[in-house]
């Protein structure tokens, strides 16, 4: 079976879902009949043979330059942006927090999701916005009450996310929504890769870097998903155990150690700088920093 990197893509107005062809060029998914990645991804095994197909001989006119191509965020308007916290081991020590015996979840809203190379805006109102390199899962089959040994079936693909916060915000309360769900707080792509081109999610090497302007990157994070405290079968479980989960539905894992608030002194992002999350097997999620006007 071929391993794929499916994306959304803009041209000439159009938002469309497509598949990677090589290193250069994307193929038009809705020549297969489908209108968005999500419903593509409903379509399951079915949708993956007509993908295999398209890519073997593409209809003509349906496969576009890369470079003549906007990338959106791979599901731009997710159903579900749920994310977990403190589910790194090595974050967790950081911090000094107690290592949970149960997942931190909260989500992101869809008004928070940006394209890669889209600028992450920080709010007047926050003094601490940071940064939080992330692997995710996409949800390919949904369902209730997903046995943890069943998780493989249930995956999709995997991608990146940037959990952007504004810690001030985060503190001000024991519910961390508000400062982790402003807009253009979840950059997210470049592409979501099959996940049978990943041999083991828990065995992915995660860095975050960040470039001020003149400098060299700073590496900021550096770890691995081995680190995962509550890994993708117990968050599978987990969360289907309490509501149903859907095609298209994005898990984000967690970050490790090395975020701003717990350097010494503190490390907050600035107007001017860019920041780049690396995950091995799946590329580069790379974001330019502004602030809101």
């Amino acid at each position: 079976m071929t391993s794929m990197r499916f994306v959304t893509f803009e041209f000439a107005g159009a938002r469309r879902p497509g598949v990677l062809s090589g290193t250069d060029a994307v193929v038009d998914l809705s020549s297969a009949g489908c209108q968005s990645l999500v419903e593509f991804i409903e379509f399951g095994p079915e949708g993956r043979a007509k993908a295999e197909k398209l890519l073997a001989a593409p209809p003509e006119g349906s496969t576009h330059a890369l470079s003549s191509v906007k990338l959106l965020a791979p599901i731009p308007r997710p159903r579900k942006l749920i994310c977990v916290g403190l589910n790194y081991l090595d974050h967790a020590k950081e911090t000094g927090a107690e290592i949970p015996k149960v997942p931190t979840i909260f989500n992101k809203f869809a008004t928070a999701v940006i394209a890669p190379g889209d600028n992450i805006v920080l709010p007047k109102v926050s003094k601490a916005p940071d940064y939080e390199g992330e692997f995710a899962f996409v949800i390919g089959r949904g369902g209730r009450h997903i046995a943890a040994q069943d998780w493989a079936q249930h995956v999709f693909g995997y991608t990146i996310v940037n959990d952007v916060s504004a810690r001030d915000y985060q503190r001000a309360t024991t519910q961390w929504l508000m400062g982790k769900t402003f807009d253009t707080f979840a950059p997210m792509g470049p592409w979501i890769v099959s996940a049978d081109e990943i041999a083991d999610p828990h065995e992915l090497d995660i860095q975050l870097e960040l470039k001020s302007p003149g400098a060299e990157p700073e590496i900021m994070q550096d770890s691995n998903t081995r680190e995962l405290i509550f890994k993708i079968p117990d968050l599978i479980a987990f969360l289907s155990s309490v509501f149903t989960l859907e095609p298209g539905d994005i898990v984000s894992t967690g970050t490790p150690a090395g975020v701003g608030f717990a350097r010494k002194p503190p490390r907050y992002l600035h107007p001017g700088e860019e920041v780049t999350v690396k995950i091995a097997g799946i590329g580069e999620l790379r974001n330019p920093i502004v602030a809101e006007s």
